[in-house]
C-alpha cells in the first residue's frame, strides 16, 4: 500500500470536517452524527440526508472513514443503521486539519491585537 499525502485532503470541506471530528469520539451511526453536528454548532450546521450519505459515501471511497461491523446489542439497536467510524487515515487528515484551523485562529488573534493597539 502507498503512503497517501494527507495535505491533499487539505483543507477539508466543512460537512467531511464535522463527520469526522463527529466520528473522533467513537463510532456512530448516521442520524447520530446528524444530530452531534446541530447540537455541536448549536443549530448552525445542519447536515440534512442527501448531504450528509452523499459525503459518508465520499469519505469511504477516499478510505477516511469505514463502515463498523461491530453492533450494539439488538435491544438497543435498529438492524437498518449502519455504523462509520474514522480510519487511521481519516484520524491524521482530522488532526491535520485541526492543526491548520488552530494555527488559522492564532493568526486571526494576533492581528486583531496588532490591529486593536
Amino acid at each position: 500500500m502507498t503512503e497517501v499525502d494527507i495535505h491533499a485532503f487539505i483543507p477539508l470541506k466543512s460537512q467531511w470536517f464535522h463527520i469526522l471530528l463527529s466520528l473522533a469520539g467513537g463510532e456512530q451511526h448516521g442520524y447520530g452524527i446528524m444530530q452531534e453536528v446541530l447540537n455541536r454548532t448549536t443549530g448552525k450546521v445542519r447536515l440534512w440526508p442527501a448531504t450528509l450519505y452523499g459525503s459518508i459515501k465520499r469519505l469511504i471511497e477516499a478510505e477516511l472513514i469505514e463502515e463498523s461491523d461491530e453492533r450494539p446489542a439488538p435491544e438497543l439497536d435498529d438492524a437498518r443503521r449502519r455504523y462509520y467510524r474514522l480510519t487511521k487515515l481519516g484520524r491524521r487528515v482530522l488532526d491535520a486539519e485541526c492543526e491548520r484551523l488552530e494555527e488559522l485562529v492564532h493568526t486571526i488573534q494576533v492581528t486583531r491585537r496588532m490591529v486593536t493597539e
